[in-house]
């Protein structure tokens, strides 16, 4: 990041001091939410393998028995037992907070398979189908709910990162050296400042010293040359 121009004053350097102290609290805070938010992450990631194996074993179970059903019966008698709603599915969607993200939180206890059809021309495969889908939708809704979280986590770990980056590489380091470079020119202007004041308590001695030294031998005071002789 380019220097900016600032005035090399004792107050611009209290107002950077208080803003470097700042950048340093906040990015102690955004990394440590950063770390927090990794670790609930990484731990709806963790769950979201462990739901998603079981949907992905119960459809194929599911799969299977549909398959085996369609193999079996016939075809035109599957799709008119399966036209009258077979059950229904119920779905409570709230929101939580996690580290400033708001997720989504589902409940449901799935779908509720009821059978309409006849038992006589559906083939046995239809039903062991049907009872898959209804233990398999409850899972299918806790999935979406850990998939969208970890989506949403993922996302606000990204903007935190860049924000912890852009104060540890670029403005924290630009305080610094605004710090440093006025720092230098306040020491610099101090010891010009004490060095004129050496010389002037040198000359108010030396003066001092020939006023005494004419009183002295009863002489009118006369100061010295400056080249070092004495004026007759």
């Amino acid at each position: 990041m380019p220097a900016q121009n600032v005035n090399p004053t004792r107050m611009e350097l209290k107002k950077l001091k208080a803003r470097y102290a700042t950048s340093r609290r906040g990015h102690k805070l955004l990394k440590d939410k950063r770390d927090e938010l990794m670790k609930i992450f990484l731990e709806t990631v963790k769950e979201n393998k462990r739901v998603r194996a079981r949907v992905e074993e119960k459809l194929r179970r599911y799969y299977a028995s549909f398959g085996t059903a369609g193999a079996t019966g016939n075809p035109r008698i599957i799709g008119e037992a399966l036209l009258a709603p077979a059950g229904k599915a119920t779905v409570d969607v709230d929101l939580r907070n996690l580290m400033s993200v708001t997720v989504p939180s589902y409940s449901g206890e799935g779908i509720e398979v009821t059978i309409n059809y006849g038992l006589a021309f559906t083939p046995p495969g239809l039903d062991s189908a049907l009872e898959e889908l209804s233990d398999l939708s409850s899972e299918m809704i806790k999935l979406a709910e850990l998939e969208k979280s970890a989506q949403l986590l993922s996302a606000e770990i990204e903007r935190t990162r860049r924000r912890v980056n852009a104060l540890e590489y670029i403005l924290m380091p630009s305080y610094a050296e605004q710090i440093k470079r006025i720092s230098m020119k306040l020491d610099e202007d101090e010891r010009g400042n004490t060095a004129r004041l050496m010389k002037v308590k040198e000359m108010m001695v030396e003066g001092q010293r020939q006023q005494k030294r004419a009183e002295m031998f009863g002489e009118d005071y006369m100061p010295d040359d400056p080249s070092g002789a004495e004026i007759e």
